[in-house]
């Protein structure tokens, strides 16, 4: 195991409950609150996070925008747009790992101690989860073999099918 895999864990529960310097969003475009981990980050961040988000007038599909965690216990909250699955012909191997490099030079900017990611667009926008691990983890590990922060990286599964994908890259 490398320092950097030794840096990455994974997680299964609810990612809005975890004790980490910041979490990431699986967000939309307009940083409007949504369903899936969206909208139970919203509702467990509470009333504040809309308004900060509406402040930002929104963020491109790839990037990252940080706001303040309000009610979570992380500190703060980094608001990841992936993409829309349309096959894997569009581009968007590049821009999910896009958003969590992003969110990763943000993490280290700030020297945030821990990080903990969702499965960026495996929900509604339909990204096939073995292929969005690989993207993640790839992102995680590249970011990690060259920067100090954050220290920990939570990859969070909301199930142990979920974590499956996850642990499966990570075990290569």
């Amino acid at each position: 195991m490398t320092s950097a895999e030794a840096r990455i864990e994974i997680h299964v529960g609810d990612i809005t409950r975890l004790p980490v310097t910041a979490i990431a969003n699986a967000a939309n475009e307009a940083l409007a609150p949504g369903g899936g981990v969206c909208g139970a980050i919203f509702r467990a961040a509470g009333p504040g996070l809309a308004e900060e988000c509406r402040a930002l007038q929104g963020c491109m599909t790839g990037d990252c925008k940080l706001t303040s965690g309000y009610g979570l216990p992380a500190r703060w909250i980094l608001h990841c747009v992936g993409p829309v699955w349309h096959g894997g012909g569009r581009g968007e191997a590049r821009l999910l790992a896009s958003c969590y490099t992003q969110a990763l030079a943000i993490a280290a900017e700030r020297k945030f101690e821990s990080v903990a990611f969702p499965a960026i667009s495996t929900g509604i926008y339909g990204y096939p989860p073995a292929e969005a691990a690989a993207a993640a983890v790839g992102a995680v590990r590249a970011h990690l073999a060259t920067h100090e922060w954050p220290r920990r990286v939570v990859l969070v599964a909301f199930d142990e099918a979920a974590a499956s994908p996850l642990r499966a890259v990570l075990s290569n």
